[in-house]
């Protein structure tokens, strides 16, 4: 393993033995293969020290797909079941002890500054990077890199989605990615942005194909080393069609599959569809059951 990088020290614990039992389940031979290192990266999942300390969320689009809603309340602010939609966000990240969010806003983003404040309220600590004209989605982050000088996370604002941060972000380590994106199914790809992979490594990265080369798209959630802000041309541009195509063909793009929950709540049909059938930030258990 090469997330722990720290000098290790030999010692003796007594547990009991239904810890034991649930400690042995989570051995899979491939990532984790035997108890000590089990418990050694539980320890650091509760600790947060194998954790991107920082997420950045993409929230500045106007939402022209969920008109008339969106004239007077930017996307950010919608409520999925009693709850604006960043909130749900930040419940994924407050799960895994990440409090620092830097919120990239453009569209009626006075509205969302006034609402989310310094994010006290809301359990976290937000930064604002403000765009003064549509950005994509990678100029945003371009436009915020002084605050992003360590593995990152990166996440559309538009999505519901319940992701085992740990897990993703010890293949991102592991398998010494620049990018590694979190990869779900759908019964109609030619939407999205289409991964093809060679066990992790994507080796293909299309955006809205009409061949698809598979049904794994992407989920609009990322881990992003700093170095790839360097890779962003300045002004407008696009994760999705000017950085991650260039990441694919130098080996160094991942893909993370997950089966916990997601919604793209991006048109009405979507929207209502999240509403009624999100359960919320669940338990990691039930995220990777």
């Amino acid at each position: 393993m090469v997330y722990f990088r720290h000098m290790k020290e030999r010692i003796t614990i007594t547990l009991d033995k239904n810890l034991i039992s649930q400690i042995d389940k989570r051995i899979d031979g491939i990532d984790i293969k035997n108890r000590s290192q089990e418990i050694e990266l539980m320890l650091a999942e509760s600790l947060g020290t194998n954790i991107p300390s920082k997420a950045v969320l993409l929230i500045g689009g106007k939402g022209t797909r969920l008109r008339p809603l969106t004239y007077k309340i930017p996307k950010a602010l919608l409520e999925v079941q009693g709850k604006a939609l960043t909130e749900h966000l930040f419940d994924l990240f407050k799960k895994y002890s990440i409090r620092d969010v830097v919120l990239c806003v453009g569209y009626l983003k006075d509205k969302i500054k006034e609402h989310f404040g310094d994010g006290s309220k809301f359990g976290v600590n937000i930064t604002y990077v403000e765009e003064n004209e549509p950005l994509g989605t990678a100029g945003p982050l371009k436009l915020g890199k002084n605050y992003l000088n360590e593995s990152f996370i990166a996440s559309n604002g538009d999505e519901l989605k319940n992701i085992n941060i740990a897990r993703m972000f010890r293949l991102h380590k592991r398998k010494d990615a620049l990018a590694t994106i979190a990869l779900t199914t759908v019964d109609d790809p030619t939407q999205y942005g289409v991964a093809r992979l060679d066990g992790s490594r994507i080796i293909k990265f299309v955006e809205k194909p009409s061949n698809p080369p598979s049904n794994l798209i992407n989920a609009g959630f990322y881990i992003i080393e700093p170095e790839v802000l360097d890779m962003i041309p300045k002004g407008f541009s696009m994760l999705e069609k000017d950085v991650f195509p260039k990441l694919a063909k130098m080996g160094r793009l991942r893909g993370f599959p997950f089966a916990g929950q997601w919604f793209d709540v991006g048109n009405m049909e979507r929207y209502k569809l999240a509403e009624k059938k999100w359960k919320g930030v669940v338990s990691i258990e039930e995220d990777e059951s």
